[in-house]
């Protein structure tokens, strides 16, 4: 009896790549969100990980982080997108640098690098004739009124200020040597300050503003 000759699908061909491109980008999608949480919770990661399995775990462990972070840059994008991919090169060489030290106060200075970055981009921005808040301002709203320029560049202003001031505050946690102390600031107080000007931009520009 003569077989049937059930040849198997080309796995190059057009159909096949476009029933994989759904799930490789849902997969790339979850990989770069665990990042980010993961960026976010950073300094008590970095906390707790010194405390219960020291550097010699923990460094390694950042290192591949870092390094995920940097291979799933390429699918993103945006304007603070140079502050991403260069803040997780600097993490990442902090961590391997900690690795080959057995030395775990490099890694304290990653909260400090990446507001220094974010006050470098924003501060570059106020030089040019767009802003970063007006950038992605535009995004949402498009063409935007005289009066609605001005506002962004001011608090890009506020911003740059902002950053100055928690990077000098992340720097003095660094300097202290206090790991509680970093954490609770750098991992918390941090984040509550940054909703805190957020929120109050919004009600500026919803309830008084009006824009």
């Amino acid at each position: 009896m003569q077989l049937m000759n059930c040849s198997t699908p080309n796995r190059n061909s057009p159909l096949m790549r476009d029933l994989r491109r759904p799930s490789i980008s849902r997969t790339s999608l979850l990989i770069q969100a665990v990042m980010a949480l993961f960026i976010i919770a950073y300094p008590f990661a970095v906390w707790l990980g010194v405390a219960h399995f020291g550097i010699s775990v923990l460094a390694p462990v950042l290192c591949a982080v870092f390094l995920l972070r940097l291979m799933t840059l390429r699918a993103t994008s945006g304007h603070l997108l140079w502050v991403t991919k260069y803040s997780a090169l600097i993490g990442l060489l902090l961590a391997a640098t900690s690795t080959l030290l057995n030395q775990t106060h490099l890694l304290l200075y990653y909260p400090v690098v990446v507001n220094l970055l974010l006050l470098l981009v924003f501060m570059a921005s106020l030089c040019s004739e767009v802003p970063v808040v007006e950038r992605l301002a535009r995004l949402r709203h498009g063409e935007l009124p005289p009066a609605a320029l001005i506002y962004t560049r001011r608090v890009t202003q506020i911003w740059c200020v902002f950053f100055l001031f928690n990077g000098g505050i992340a720097l003095y946690t660094c300097l202290k040597g206090d790991m509680a102390l970093w954490a609770f600031y750098n991992g918390g107080l941090s984040y509550v300050l940054i909703g805190t000007l957020m929120g109050g931009e919004w009600i500026v520009r919803k309830c008084i503003l009006r824009v």
